[in-house]
């Protein structure tokens, strides 16, 4: 008798467990309405993803600051193929560049001066790396690279946009290069600054 009732307890005990004993328990539901809450919280109509938001829900990396700290200009395949994109902080917008990404290309490394006015970046010109420059107040592009034969990588422009620097594998090893853009270009320096005679 005592075995049998033992037995009773046990499938009751057992039968606790079962879907129509959960489906019934207050703390199913409880945990049914939290979890749906931190789902639709959390859903993907939340993420940033408007054509102002800096980040997506695709693949940002490479980010650059502007001396000044206002532009940042990064890597993003947001549109479906690579391209430079560059972000204003303070108006928390993207600056149009027309000129800078170019179909069948693309565009890494970025580097900028201090009111971002000059860009450099790598890219590609007939299917090997080079050195490139944008300059926003003509947005226009000019190759910086074109008589290396040889691999460049990590270029950086100084914050007055004159010089850049690079690495180059010009002579089988991996050397730094310091490109002086000259003395006649215009300078990305703060409004009021005066320059040194170089």
């Amino acid at each position: 008798m005592r075995s049998q009732a033992q037995r009773l307890r046990k499938t009751v005990e057992v039968n606790k467990f079962t879907p129509t004993f959960w489906l019934q328990s207050p703390l199913h539901w409880s945990l049914v309405f939290g979890l749906t809450s931190l789902l639709v919280s959390c859903s993907a109509n939340d993420l940033p993803f408007a054509s102002n938001s800096l980040n997506s829900r695709y693949t940002e990396e490479q980010p650059a600051l502007s001396g000044n700290g206002r532009f940042l200009a990064f890597v993003s395949n947001r549109n479906g193929n690579q391209q430079l994109l560059v972000y204003d902080l303070e108006e928390q917008r993207f600056i149009q560049t027309p000129g800078l990404n170019r179909r069948e290309t693309t565009s890494e490394s970025p580097s900028l001066s201090y009111t971002g006015r000059y860009i450099a970046y790598l890219t590609s010109d007939q299917g090997r790396p080079v050195v490139a420059l944008y300059d926003r107040a003509t947005q226009q592009s000019q190759i910086l690279t074109p008589i290396y034969r040889a691999w460049v990588r990590n270029p950086h422009i100084s914050p007055d946009g004159r010089y850049v620097v690079f690495e180059t594998a010009n002579r089988g090893q991996w050397d730094i290069e310091v490109l002086d853009r000259g003395p006649s270009i215009e300078l990305d320096i703060p409004n009021g600054a005066t320059v040194a005679p170089q």
